[in-house]
């Protein structure tokens, strides 16, 4: 099974992220991921963009995928986030959504990590967020 296949059958069991707010993971590479999020009127505040709350989710998992997929074939997760900061850059009115998020440093206990959101149409960046991830 490729990386990606693994990661949507392992990360499936967050249903919060899966479910409830409908976000699918479309890569995982070695400390990457890409996820995307088609929003619709649950994720929207009352001006019409995205809920902050949606777009930090979508990070949150994004990161987690890709913090994690170096030993997803363990089956095993180790790493969770410790820490986060989101910039919010423009409005996102979707409505499809793309993260991807990428290792900035590997640490044996912690690790840095980025995530870009975009409008997957227009191509503008909406949000970018670093997240410290630890491993438990």
């Amino acid at each position: 099974m490729d990386n990606t296949a693994l990661a949507r059958e392992i990360f499936l069991h967050d249903t919060y992220a899966t479910d409830t707010t409908g976000i699918s993971i479309a890569h995982a590479g070695e400390h990457e991921a890409e996820c995307h999020l088609t929003l619709d009127a649950r994720h929207r505040n009352a001006r019409g963009a995205a809920m902050g709350g949606a777009l930090y989710t979508l990070a949150d998992f994004t990161a987690a995928v890709a913090a994690n997929s170096a030993e997803l074939a363990e089956g095993e997760l180790h790493w969770v986030s410790l820490d986060a900061s989101i910039h919010y850059l423009a409005p996102a009115t979707g409505p499809h959504l793309t993260a991807r998020c990428e290792a900035l440093k590997l640490g044996r206990t912690t690790s840095l990590y980025q995530t870009t959101i975009s409008d997957t149409d227009s191509g503008k960046k909406v949000a970018i967020v670093e997240t410290t991830m630890v491993r438990i």
